[in-house]
């Protein structure tokens, strides 16, 4: 009887664990796919209109190779939490759950590539936000006109609505590698809490 009580509470946690990962694979998997498609809708709006995606300023060459590591890495996320519903139904199956580090080998890749995209994020944010503070500051200190000419050293060079509508993909960008870090970390606290108490 009690063995019957402890395989029957057992298998509760491991069946809530499964739907975890499936719906947190599944809601993961659209929020990114949304906020990930409002950047690109922005940007392809400010190129319709603009004509540019770069706008007046030059900016540094290496803010190109960051960004596209960084979009690089959330398709990656974006496509390792559609894997993360098949996980959930494996879990469910005796006959093919997999072992503990399986499940947290997976749920750390995914932790992994969302904090990497992070760190890209910040980086290239920084750097722009940078640049802009420079401009601003080399500016007259007058108010509200932002065009500015400089000497012929830097030539003639103005901030536009090019670089905010940038600044505003990254934001979004940004926020949804936070969430994809927050649901991984939600799933490697059930993981590690459902295994342990199975192993009690």
């Amino acid at each position: 009887m009690l063995n019957k009580l402890v395989n029957d509470l057992h298998g509760s946690k491991v069946d809530g664990l499964a739907k975890t990962f499936q719906r947190t694979g599944r809601v993961g998997f659209w929020v990114q796919v949304v906020m990930g498609a409002f950047p690109v809708i922005l940007m392809l709006y400010v190129f319709t209109f603009s004509g540019s995606l770069t706008g007046p300023r030059h900016g540094l060459p290496i803010v190109s190779y960051l960004t596209a590591i960084n979009l690089l890495l959330l398709v990656f996320v974006v496509f390792w939490f559609s894997r993360y519903p098949g996980v959930g139904r494996k879990i469910a199956d005796p006959a093919t759950r997999p072992s503990e580090g399986n499940v947290t080998r997976t749920v750390w890749t995914g932790l992994i590539a969302s904090s990497l995209g992070i760190v890209f994020s910040m980086l290239v944010m920084l750097i722009e936000v940078s640049q802009l503070l420079f401009y601003f500051l080399a500016a007259p200190q007058g108010g509200v006109p932002t065009i500015q000419t400089t000497p012929t050293s830097m030539g003639g060079s103005w901030v536009s609505a090019v670089d905010f509508a940038s600044l505003m993909a990254l934001v979004l960008v940004l926020a949804a590698e936070v969430l994809a870090t927050i649901f991984g970390l939600w799933l490697l606290f059930r993981t590690t809490h459902t295994y342990e108490s199975l192993e009690d």
